[in-house]
């Protein structure tokens, strides 16, 4: 690249209007790729943000819809009946887990007592760990936009104030009025970064601690599930 092309790229004419658009359009192109990929970053965690924040909602309604069920006095039998016939999620996965478990232990031609108390607490384990899987999917990508988002618009920034002194250079023209457009288009890369990173570091905080009261709510029920049929258990083998 010439010394007439810098100029012509790298400085807008004293007096040019600068807007979003102009800024972009008269970046050089290695930091317009930064903008382009800053904001399909962004675009990204916005649909993941939507996206978390839905199923969250949908998953803590599914809970306190299974919690009214559960404790209103219905037989474990009915209720595993029901729910076995359809696609569970949430706490209702983790309850036709263990009644799974359970019926395979009594419905078999040997009955297997020993070690079932053991074995329903590794079938929770195991949902569980499954459940704030599907809960935690994809919030590392808003971690990790949320912590690089930043630098990678500083390159961009880097990248175009060399740019803008190499056409500074180039120009001999040092006025605020030729050397402002150039620095300003370095500058609009870092905007976006942190326009990119804040959201993705708010709504992953914010996500976490959803995801955190939610595994909390699964184990809370697993633990009260396993003392009931651990106490089933031993009435059925004391019977």
């Amino acid at each position: 690249m010439n010394a007439t092309d810098v100029v012509t790229q790298g400085l807008a004419a004293p007096g040019a209007e600068i807007s979003l658009w102009s800024m972009f359009w008269g970046a050089h192109f290695v930091v317009k790729f930064v903008m382009l990929g800053l904001l399909a970053a962004s675009v990204w965690c916005w649909a993941i943000i939507i996206d978390k924040t839905l199923l969250f909602s949908r998953s803590r309604r599914s809970m306190d819809r299974f919690e009214e069920i559960f404790w209103s006095g219905q037989s474990l039998e009915e209720l595993y009946r029901t729910l076995a016939e359809r696609h569970t999620t949430s706490m209702a996965s983790v309850f036709v887990a263990a009644m799974r478990e359970w019926k395979r232990s009594f419905e078999g031609s040997s009955r297997a007592f020993a070690g079932l108390a053991q074995r329903i607490d590794k079938v929770l384990d195991v949902s569980i760990a499954r459940e704030v899987e599907r809960l935690e999917s994809k919030l590392l990508v808003l971690a990790t936009i949320g912590s690089s988002a930043p630098f990678i618009g500083l390159f961009g920034t880097v990248w175009g104030i060399m740019t803008s002194f190499r056409s500074i250079a180039a120009s001999k023209n040092t006025s605020l009025a030729v050397v402002a457009p150039g620095i300003a288009e370095a500058l609009f890369a870092t905007a976006i970064g942190l326009f990119a990173a804040i959201p993705a570091v708010i709504a992953y905080n914010k996500l976490q601690a959803e995801a955190a009261k939610q595994q909390a709510r699964l184990e809370g029920f697993a633990d009260e599930f396993s003392a009931i049929l651990s106490r089933q258990i031993d009435e059925r083998i004391a019977a």
